[in-house]
Formats: structure tokens, sequence, C-alpha cells
């Protein structure tokens, strides 16, 4: 990566938002949309796929994460707009977005809603909570059922958790994040932990968290509620790839999704979890930049 640029984005209303720019645009530019909690740091693994792919790639830390302003009752629509002020930004009017787990749903937003989008690939995305055909807890490891239980309550205890999980991520080392993490990281992600995976999160996290809780608190609020857009207004190519063993966003949310938005393309990965699917970047990302030949 030969081009790198991090600063901080002036929106209306008096908020910043944390972005970084990154890498080449060879074929075009992607959109990131990273996981719940987390932030935009350096994250090799899909810098590395991307650059393979001759894609740039644009991330920011979603509001209240890392340096950006906090944005009590977002919606997960919301972010379609913050999307749309980093494009005009850079004058970039064509591009491909991605997101994982808890960015899934986001980079669905921006494919539904941001003009100039060709394709969308989402790794193990969070599916929707207020529809009758997901359980959305079901599968999960008991420390998501905790978490999630408390967001649809949304009341005082739900925030005081949150408020003690991000104090504990915010200190998490790599010897003990595999521990921390508990149910949530099975043997596949176990051993994507142990690889390169483990040192970006650990900074993700801490970065994350390093202003306060309200990101986390305003993600979970947001995956518990209606998402606040159509799904059906999606009309680029979207990749939907699921890991099997993912105890942080169970095979069925993959499976949902994968039926519910208009010619979407389903990898549901038997021998993967949440994490390990990383392994599968270049390829995925590679296909992503084909959709914007043309």
């Amino acid at each position: 990566m030969s081009k790198q640029h991090a600063f901080l984005l002036d929106l209306d209303g008096n908020r910043r938002l944390e972005v970084r720019r990154e890498g080449i645009a060879t074929n075009g530019t992607l959109l990131y949309c990273h996981g719940t909690p987390s932030a935009a740091v350096a994250f090799p693994a899909l810098l590395e796929a991307a650059d393979a792919a001759g894609l740039e790639v644009i991330s920011w830390s979603r509001p209240g994460y890392g340096k950006s302003s906090r944005q009590r009752n977002r919606t997960i629509r919301s972010v379609a707009s913050d999307a749309q002020a980093i494009l005009d930004y850079f004058a970039i009017e064509r591009f491909v977005v991605a997101g994982w787990s808890g960015g899934g749903p986001h980079a669905l937003a921006i494919a539904a809603l941001t003009p100039g989008c060709t394709g969308a690939l989402v790794l193990a995305g969070v599916g929707p909570a207020t529809v009758a055909d997901l359980d959305f807890l079901a599968g999960m490891a008991e420390e998501n059922i905790e978490e999630f239980s408390l967001a649809f309550d949304g009341d005082d205890d739900f925030e005081a958790a949150i408020g003690e999980m991000a104090a504990e991520m915010g200190t998490v080392t790599l010897e003990d994040l595999v521990e921390q993490l508990g149910g949530l990281a099975p043997e596949p992600d176990a051993r994507a932990i142990d690889g390169p995976m483990g040192p970006y999160l650990v900074e993700s996290f801490h970065h994350a968290v390093e202003n306060g809780a309200g990101g986390w608190v305003d993600d979970d609020l947001a995956f518990v509620k209606d998402w606040g857009f159509d799904l059906n207004r999606i009309a680029v190519p979207v990749t939907v790839v699921q890991g099997a063993h993912d105890t942080m966003v169970p095979l069925a949310h993959g499976e949902w999704l994968a039926s519910h938005v208009p010619a979407a393309v389903a990898r549901m990965e038997p021998t993967h979890g949440h994490i390990s699917l990383w392994s599968l970047a270049s390829d995925l990302l590679t296909d992503l930049a084909a959709t914007l030949g043309g």
C-alpha cells in the first residue's frame, strides 16, 4: 500500500467522522463497513485482498466509535448519508461496498440507497431482528444472547452492561482475546485469532471504545429495530458469505439475507466461523471488483 490518508471529516449537525483512505484505485474504490464493536484502523487482511483486486479502501468509524462523533437514535439507514458525504468529499461516482458482521446491514443500506454502487459483499452479516421468519438469537453463543436480550429491552441495564464490556475490550490483550470472547470464538475463529487476525482485532477493539461505549450501544439498538430501508431497493449484485460454525452471527442470518436480497449469491462455508472467513477475502474482493467493469 503506497497511499494512506486518515482524517476527520466535518459533517452537518456539528458531527465529525473518522475516515481512512488507503491503497491505489487501479480498478476502483471499495467502501468498507466495519463490525461491532470496531473502528477504522489498518486492517491487513482487507488491505492485502483489496490491493490484489486493484481496489483502494475507504473505511470510517461509525458514529460513536473511535474519534467519530456520536449520533444517538441512528438507524442502519443512517449510514447512507455518511457514505454519500465521504463519496462527495473525494468526488467518487462509482464504487463497491463490503461489510463484515455488524457492518453487513450497513453495507446493504449503502447498496440500496447510495447512487453509484455497482456491487456488494456481506461477510457474516447480521440479519434483521424484526422479521417473523428469522429467529434472531437462535444459534448465538450465550455472550451474544445476553447482550442482545438486553438490547431488546433497551433500558439502563443494557447501556451499563455494554459499558462494562467496552471497558474489558478496551484493555484486552492478544494473549487473552480468545478467552475473553469465550463461546464467540469457536475453533476455526480461535485459529484465525492466533494468526494475523488477532493483532488487528485487538487494535480495533481498543480504538472502538477509546472514547466510550456509545458506538457499540447505538449499533446494537439499530440492529434490534427496523433497518429503515427496503432490501428490494438493492439493484446490484450481492454476495452473502456465512460460516457454518459462526456463533456471533449464526448461519441462519446469512441464509435469510441470501433469500431476501434480490438476486443475491450465497456462499455458505461449512468449515468456517465468523473471523476465519477473512481467509477467503482475496477471491471475494476480486469478484466484487469485477462489478466495476464496463
